[in-house]
């Protein structure tokens, strides 16, 4: 049985949820109550879109760091002259707002509470990718958004991009032939760098929320603002971060959703400050009838080695770069092949397609129908992340069936993590 068809019959995740009921449609001219948990560069990308959009009004806004929250009230301030009312706490923001939508672009380690408190609640969710710091995490955030019948976008946005959607398109075609191998790549070099200090927390920032349910640790000016994706306790490092785009495309293309083994190997090689994710990691993923593989390295890469970023489909025909600023290109096996390239349609800031995964999750909110990036395929894209560091932390292969790791308890252990206190797991039945 193709592991796509696994899938479906509902052995990844509870068969009940999966299934759910048909979505509740909206009114197409309906404006939405909206709240944003996460204020800070990335999460101010996403609600511009979700307000230029029309469709909403902005009835709070939560961040632990009030420096954050005055700097997106500002700029909301501009949009429309409002101020919408201040959270620290995303369960008082969720239940004195009563939102209809919220976007969650907390750190990683963030996004498992909030998203189910608020589909809990009612409300739709877009929800940053990578969709959860766990397995067992991004397992509870699927369920509880088919158990509520919740649309739930993942901000893949790369799904929408006019040059990806078109590369699949030229995938499907068969013009790249049969493809037996696939290369997810992210190479920017870079130094050993320093340790930073600790230093006092910031006035404004209060910071044992900020950790939350992860252990706790002085603060430190790299890892908050925007630099958690450096430390394991908040993040997965670059194969998170960047991964999941990429595995993502992998993802679109196949049927296969699930790998029946993961290993990855790597290490730190050239950081000697105090961050503690790999800075250099291969992963080898082994689906029925490919191989997918995960190169990341600090290293500098060779002056005339581009693209930097991407992924290679290796077929019998050619192979086909999906890449990000620069599009994508066609190579044809033989010299005498036409080689094919269609350029990038990107927005600023930070050369994204927001807008257009935005108006997705709004059409399928309106139509009550699954989104372009849906929980599920945020699920699975995160897990082939989260599976590797696994995988790299136990130092061995591992088998996996979808659900489970089998034939290795410690590994299986490592799909889920002990909560700080007052925080509790969420429930991932």
């Amino acid at each position: 049985m193709k592991r796509r068809t696994f899938i479906q019959a509902g052995t990844a995740v509870s068969g009940a949820s999966y299934l759910g009921f048909p979505l509740i449609k909206s009114k197409q001219d309906q404006k939405f109550r909206l709240v944003i948990i996460g204020c800070g560069w990335w999460g101010t990308n996403i609600l511009r879109e979700a307000v230029k959009s029309g469709r909403v009004e902005v009835v709070g806004i939560c961040d632990v760091d009030q420096r954050q929250l005055q700097t997106i009230t500002d700029e909301i301030n501009g949009w429309n002259g409002s101020k919408p009312k201040w959270y620290t706490d995303y369960r008082e923001c969720i239940s004195e707002t009563n939102p209809e939508i919220a976007i969650v672009a907390t750190p990683d380690h963030w996004h498992a509470l909030p998203m189910i408190e608020a589909v809990n609640a009612g409300a739709h969710v877009y929800v940053e990718k990578p969709i959860s710091h766990t397995i067992l995490e991004g397992r509870a955030m699927f369920n509880a958004a088919r158990q509520n019948d919740r649309v739930v976008q993942v901000g893949t946005h790369r799904r929408t991009s006019p040059h990806n959607i078109s590369a699949q398109e030229f995938l499907h075609s068969g013009k790249v032939g049969k493809i037996s191998m696939v290369k997810c790549f992210v190479n920017y070099g870079g130094n050993a760098g320093e340790p930073t200090p600790d230093a006092e927390v910031p006035e404004g920032l209060d910071w044992d929320m900020w950790l939350g349910p992860a252990p706790y640790r002085d603060y430190n000016p790299r890892i908050h603002p925007r630099g958690f994706r450096s430390f394991l306790d908040y993040a997965n490092g670059t194969i998170s971060d960047w991964g999941i785009h990429w595995f993502d495309q992998v993802l679109w293309w196949s049927e296969q959703q699930v790998p029946s083994r993961v290993f990855s190997t790597g290490g730190r090689f050239v950081k000697e400050d105090h961050t503690d994710v790999p800075d250099t990691q291969l992963a080898t993923f082994e689906f029925e009838d490919f191989s997918l593989y995960w190169e990341h390295k600090l290293a500098a890469k060779n002056a005339y080695e581009d693209p930097s970023v991407g992924c290679y489909f290796y077929g019998t025909n050619g192979t086909l770069h999906v890449g990000w600023r620069d599009g994508w290109t066609f190579f044809p096996s033989t010299k005498g092949g036409e080689k094919v390239h269609v350029e990038p349609t990107l927005h600023q800031p930070d050369d994204q397609n927001i807008r257009e995964l935005w108006a997705d999750f709004m059409k399928s909110i309106d139509e009550g129908s699954r989104p372009t990036c849906d929980i599920e395929k945020g699920y699975l894209a995160t897990n082939l992340s989260l599976l590797a560091m696994i995988s790299l932390k136990a130092g061995r292969s591992l088998e996996w069936d979808g659900t489970t790791i089998l034939n290795d308890k410690e590994a299986q252990a490592m799909m889920k993590r002990t909560y700080r206190d007052p925080w509790d797991y969420p429930d991932y039945a």
